[in-house]
């Protein structure tokens, strides 16, 4: 079993439709990473994706993708958070609408439940995942520890964000086949 950033260097190096400047981001990428796939392999919580509205087509393109037939793996627990909330961009969500929100959460997801939220920070669809402390957060336009911190204005985000993707999935599937330890 392979140690994780290694593993992660590696495979970016070795596939070809992965750019170089995720190896660049390494030191910020493990560790988000680690802590999403404990959260959702060894603690076997379910996994709420979130995005702004300009990232739809991606949440869309994770759905899609995560339960592949093709990746031979068994089905993971990932879903759109619009099935549970239609109202996610009422401006006028209180405290109590929050606090509502999570308590169906909880009851839905008895062994627990992780946001994976992508897209602009000041955007209204980011509140609840931001305040949740097992949140996967790729963030746009703000600086923020534990998050993935990228830009709006990149010309080439969108081919960042499948990159990304594509090296999550790697890496699922690698934890799932004991081919690589995230703990480490």
């Amino acid at each position: 079993m392979q140690e994780f950033l290694n593993w992660t260097i590696d495979t970016i190096r070795e596939d070809k439709l992965i750019s170089p400047w995720l190896e660049e981001k390494k030191y910020e990428w493990t560790p988000l990473v680690a802590k999403s796939v404990i959260n959702l392999l060894d603690k076997n919580r379910s996994v709420i994706i979130i995005t702004d509205k300009d990232r739809e087509w991606f949440l869309e393109y994770i759905l899609s993708n995560i339960n592949h037939s093709k990746l031979n793996r068994p089905f993971l627990p990932f879903y759109d958070f619009r099935a549970f909330y239609r109202q996610i961009d009422n401006p006028k969500q209180s405290d109590e609408d929050i606090n509502f929100i999570k308590d169906m959460l909880n009851i839905s997801f008895p062994n627990g439940y992780c946001f994976w939220y992508v897209g602009r920070s000041q955007d209204i669809r980011a509140n609840i995942p931001k305040i949740s402390k097992n949140s996967f957060l790729w963030l746009l336009d703000e600086e923020r520890q534990n998050a993935f911190n990228l830009r709006s204005n990149d010309e080439a985000l969108d081919m960042k964000l499948l990159q990304m993707f594509r090296l999550y999935n790697k890496t699922l599937s690698a934890a799932l086949f004991a081919q690589v330890n995230v703990e480490n």
